[in-house]
């Protein structure tokens, strides 16, 4: 079956951001698949893992350009699949990192079940009950917050104290990607549901599908290189 390549206007900046989505996505997974082998074997899952969540995202994003620019809609639906799929994957990653340091498989189920709290519930606002978006994206942010506690006070956080340095350091940088960078996803959320909610006045700002496109090249890819400078620490 051959592929179907549909033009993109110059103008159309949101493909545009899909486009390069898909191949900063692709492009970081070879890097992590090739380097695999040159991976000492207790860090060769986590930088396993890394590569599966970039490449999971280069095949939405390349489905979801063109569903884009078919339609010229959000692929909205699309976007939570790729979601529900990397973004608990990325909470394995701060598992990986802390098992080392004792920590248990309940640890990981805690976060990949306030991940999944966290987009059921922001899917239900965007595509949904967007009457009562500001509702569902309140139950969101609190899973969101409840990652964060996890990671900043929780769990994690003290895991790590009692680990290397260098695991310190990862855990620290992870935790920026959570607090700053994913926090680019409800700003997106308010963008895309703003009609009719109290906050109405964010209509318009920006569009929602480049801010999350944004969100995802810095946040998927920054918590991969991030595994991988902890991989080749010396600590």
């Amino acid at each position: 079956m051959l592929l179907t390549i549909l033009p993109i206007a110059t103008n159309n900046y949101v493909a545009f951001t899909f486009f390069i989505g898909t191949m900063a996505m692709m492009a970081a997974s070879v890097f992590f698949f090739f380097e695999l082998s040159n991976t000492s074997p207790e860090w060769r899952t986590s930088i396993l893992v890394s590569g599966l969540i970039t490449f999971i995202a280069a095949v939405h994003y390349y489905y979801m350009r063109d569903y884009n620019l078919s339609t010229g809609e959000s692929p909205i639906f699309f976007r939570y699949v790729d979601w529900i799929l990397t973004v608990p994957l990325m909470c394995v990653e701060f598992y990986l990192i802390t098992k080392k340091a004792g920590a248990k498989i309940n640890l990981l189920w805690k976060l990949i079940f306030g991940s999944v709290i966290m987009l059921v519930t922001g899917y239900f606002g965007e595509a949904v009950d967007k009457n009562h978006a500001a509702i569902w994206g309140l139950i969101s942010g609190l899973a969101y917050f409840y990652i964060v506690y996890e990671v900043w006070m929780g769990d994690v956080a003290k895991l790590s104290k009692g680990s290397t340095p260098a695991v310190q350091k990862a855990v620290g940088s992870l935790l920026k990607f959570v607090v700053i960078g994913w926090a680019i996803y409800p700003l997106g959320y308010m963008i895309g549901t703003a009609d009719g909610q109290w906050y109405s006045f964010m209509a318009g700002w920006a569009s929602m599908d480049i801010v999350y496109n944004i969100g995802d090249a810095v946040n998927k890819i920054g918590f991969g290189l991030v595994i991988y400078s902890l991989s080749r620490s010396k600590d």
